[in-house]
């Protein structure tokens, strides 16, 4: 990967992680002790959660358990950024992997720093957990992820490229 990739994609990690931070600051210091903020009524909202579980409040104030997961999954994303073959071909896959390695670190900083995660945004349409910024990047990234390695890093494409 050419060093200006590298810079850009750790410029993009840090952005998206700051991003996550600000928010998160935002919402502890406004949200915080008040009444939900309704953006859209009956479909969004703003309202204050302190998560120490995972998704849906699952394992509840086992942080080491997310502490070294989200620390795996830095690294792991790392090194697969660092080691995607040069070219514009692997370039989406490259964002989604900075994309869930910014989300893992942004939660991570919460558990590390205040002891449970900032959430924020209901979608109240559908009853939806309370979830935050980074949240969005991990789930977004997975399911991008998933498509790219299905429909477009399916071997195929490699295969003829190593025959032509």
């Amino acid at each position: 990967m050419s060093r200006g990739r590298r810079i850009f994609c750790a410029v993009l990690f840090c952005a998206a992680l700051l991003l996550d931070q600000f928010t998160k600051y935002l919402a502890a210091g406004r949200l915080k002790g008040a009444a939900p903020r309704v953006l859209i009524p009956g479909v969004l909202q703003l309202q204050y959660l302190e998560n120490r579980g995972a998704a849906f409040g699952m394992l509840q104030n086992r942080q080491w358990i997310f502490i070294a997961f989200a620390l795996v999954m830095i690294l792991v994303c790392a090194v697969y950024v660092l080691k995607l073959p040069a070219g514009r071909r692997y370039d989406p896959l490259r964002l989604c992997l900075v994309f869930l390695g910014a989300g893992a670190a942004g939660n991570l900083a919460d558990r590390i720093v205040r002891g449970y995660v900032v959430d924020f945004i209901y979608v109240s349409a559908i009853d939806f957990p309370v979830f935050n910024v980074a949240d969005i990047y991990v789930s977004c990234s997975v399911v991008v992820l998933v498509i790219l390695v299905l429909f477009v890093y399916n071997g195929k494409e490699d295969e003829e490229e190593r025959k032509g």
